[in-house]
Parts: structure tokens; C-alpha cells; sequence
């Protein structure tokens, strides 16, 4: 007897990122640079930008040779005006947005441990910046009706440490902002996924590369890969699905 089942991919379709425009702010070190290289690679444009010029230059290297389109320059996401010179010119080198990846931050201690100066600048740039980021890119966004917004958030927001309460403080009201921002953008078309991160190996860490190394081997530990991974994978799901949040740990980090 002749079979007549048809062979069916059982993989859904899901979205290239191949010419994709995105922005990507703290795209020189850590998380944001493996994003970077990570989107890159995937044939995406990226502008990003930093506080330094020669972490910027090395990140715009690699991901160029990944194998995309990268720009980007030298700014603050804590100063207003640098956020609108980041828009500015990411909007003229990629000729649109397609999409918003809000990676940078500073890490920082207890309210009682730190300089006024200090915690305001780390809320300025943790927060402050997110939001005046995400208000520009919205802007070009609505114009198409389409777009995604990735907010790179922390564990901390769900653990509340003792000693963090300033950083605590910040990525708790990303994960409030990140689930009210959804549902005032969704009905444009416009995605807001939140990643919430436990202990990464990157430069805001104290450890040693060394140290980072062993307790990455140990499952104690994420590599900032990792993070990119799931970037990934959220992007290019298809336009039906909204990966509203992700809690991604080291194996072992049971809190």
C-alpha cells in the first residue's frame, strides 16, 4: 500500500535577522558586545556605542569580521544629549530601526556605601537611559508600525540582595517598566521582551578571568554567549509569538 503521508517540518518558521536594523546601547564590553557579535553574525546592521573609544573600536571590529554592517560612537547613555546623538546618527547610518536591544548598565552597592554623586549617575545610566532610549526609538518605530524592544534586566530584580540596593532598585523598575511598556505598545505592533540575567562572567564583575572561567565550568556561572543566545532566539521567533521575559541562571545559582 502507497504511503501517502506528507514529510512536514516540524520546526516553526521563524524570523531572519539578515539586514535587520538594530540598535544596541553598552555594545562595547560584556553582554552587549556578544550581542553584538551575535547579531552580527546573523547578517544583522548594528550601531551601537560606549563611553570609550578603544573598547569601541575593538567591539566594531569583531563584529564587522562576524560578519554584519557595525557602526557606532563614543557617548553616555546617562547624558540626554548624547541619547539624542546616538538616535540621530543610528538613525542615519541604518536608515530606520527594526530594533531596540538596551544593554547598558553599571553595576553598584548599597545606598548607605556610595557617594550621592555616584548612585544618581549609576540610576541615570541603569535606568534614566533606558527609558530615554526607548521613548527615541519608539518614536521611529511607530512610523512603521513594527518594531522589538529588548530590555536586558537582572536576577537581582527577583533576589533583592543585601549590599545591591541601588542596582537592585534599577532593574526592579525595568521589569515594572519593561510589562507596562508591552501592553501601551503592543497594539502598534511593537514587541517588548524582558532577560533577566543571573551571575554573568564580564567586566562588571570583581572576579578574575580566571575565577569567571572555573565557576562557568562549574555551572556556578554564565558566559555573556550565553545572554546573546537568548537574544537571539527571542528575535527571531515569529510574529504571532511574544516572548514576553526570560529568567536565565547559572545551572547551580538556586536563588
Amino acid at each position: 500500500m502507497e504511503n501517502t503521508t506528507k514529510s512536514v517540518n516540524p520546526h516553526t518558521a521563524v524570523e531572519s535577522l539578515s539586514g535587520k536594523r538594530i540598535l544596541l546601547s553598552g555594545g562595547t564590553t560584556g553582554i552587549g558586545r556578544a550581542i553584538g557579535e551575535l547579531m552580527s553574525s546573523y547578517g544583522a546592521n548594528v550601531f551601537t556605542f560606549g563611553r570609550h573609544q578603544e573598547p569601541l573600536d575593538e567591539a566594531l571590529s569583531a563584529m564587522r569580521s562576524a560578519g554584519g554592517q557595525a557602526d557606532g560612537i563614543v557617548a553616555d547613555s546617562a547624558r540626554a544629549e548624547d541619547i539624542q546623538r546616538v538616535v540621530e546618527q543610528a538613525e542615519t547610518k541604518l536608515g530606520g530601526l527594526d530594533i531596540l536591544i538596551n544593554c547598558a548598565a553599571l553595576g553598584a552597592e548599597s545606598i548607605a556605601e556610595m557617594a550621592d554623586d555616584d548612585w544618581r549617575y549609576v540610576i541615570e545610566t541603569n535606568l534614566v537611559g533606558y527609558l530615554a532610549l526607548t521613548k527615541e526609538a519608539l518614536r521611529l518605530m511607530d512610523k512603521q508600525q513594527k518594531g522589538h524592544i529588548v530590555l536586558i534586566g537582572s536576577m537581582s530584580a527577583q533576589v533583592r540582595e543585601s549590599g545591591s540596593s541601588v542596582y537592585v532598585a534599577t532593574k526592579s523598575a525595568i521589569e515594572g517598566f519593561a510589562e507596562s511598556l508591552r501592553k501601551e505598545v503592543n497594539p502598534k505592533g511593537i514587541k517588548v521582551s524582558l532577560i533577566e540575567p543571573g551571575a554573568v562572567g564580564s567586566d562588571m564583575q570583581s572576579t578574575s578571568p580566571d575565577e569567571e572561567r572555573e565557576a562557568q565550568d562549574k555551572g556556578e556561572m554564565l558566559k555573556a554567549a550565553d545572554i546573546a543566545v537568548c537574544v537571539q532566539y527571542i528575535l527571531t521567533q515569529p510574529q504571532r509569538c511574544d516572548v514576553v521575559s526570560v529568567q536565565i541562571r547559572p545551572h547551580l545559582q538556586l536563588i
